[in-house]
């Protein structure tokens, strides 16, 4: 009940006689206790989410972090200066969009820097972890990027089902690609896990989360990469 209503009960009844009129001083007098108590708990618990909150709110974009990339799918050349390393996730719509993002930065930069693509599949999108797998399945046939670009193509249809026919489409021999998510299932889900585990590690907070020379990408556009790129270059003499 609120302190209106029970305002408005307590002047209902204080016209009856002079025992009600003591109920209801006794009954004034534990409201505002209670509501008292109440605020104090309200206001501990917003103390308590301010700092949570804060935490989630700020990026630090001058943090480097040492993100392990061997066994990585790499666009590049391997001993290229500088390396971007996206955490992705085919169902994600941004990700669809960092894309040719990505491509109009290595187009610009093609002896310089190189590309490594990193699992992040968000447990909100169902058909992400599947697409993963079967992207995985695809980079033991030497084809993930072929892979990766039919799975994105069709972002908006990724259910199992039509896994193997976009793995035909990729080029890949589907029946080693059936053979193998099969036998190396387990590989595969512990691929996935270490990668996330990874992210997590690294403070991915959502997808795409991209970093160059190790520190998280501000800006996601060509000039605003290109930026943080240049820098890098400069401090390496390159």
């Amino acid at each position: 009940m609120t302190r209106l209503a029970l305002l408005c009960l307590c002047i209902g009844l204080a016209g009856c006689n002079p025992q009600q009129a003591k109920d209801i001083a006794e009954i004034k007098s534990k409201q505002d206790e209670i509501l008292q108590r109440l605020t104090a708990i309200e206001e501990g618990q917003k103390k308590l989410q301010a700092p949570a909150r804060a935490a989630r709110a700020e990026e630090d974009f001058d943090k480097s972090y040492t993100i392990a990339v061997a066994g990585s799918p790499v666009r590049g050349k391997s001993d290229a200066t500088v390396t971007i390393v996206e955490f992705s996730d085919f169902q994600c719509p941004f990700c669809a969009r960092s894309n040719p993002i990505v491509d109009g930065v290595l187009a610009k930069y093609p002896d310089k820097v190189n590309y490594v693509y990193k699992h992040f599949p968000l447990a909100f999108h169902a058909a992400a972890r599947p697409a993963a797998i079967a992207s995985i399945a695809a980079q033991d046939q030497g084809k993930f990027w072929e892979m990766h670009n039919v799975l994105f193509a069709n972002q908006a249809s990724l259910d199992a089902s039509k896994l193997e026919a976009y793995a035909k489409q990729a080029g890949l021999d589907v029946a080693r690609f059936k053979q193998d998510l099969e036998r190396k299932k387990a590989e595969y889900e512990k691929r996935v896990d270490t990668e996330f585990a990874l992210g997590q590690s690294v403070d991915v907070r959502g997808t795409p989360t991209l970093y160059i020379g190790g520190k998280k990408v501000r800006v996601r556009t060509v000039e605003g990469m290109s930026a943080m790129i240049d820098e890098q270059l400069k401090q390496k003499g390159g």
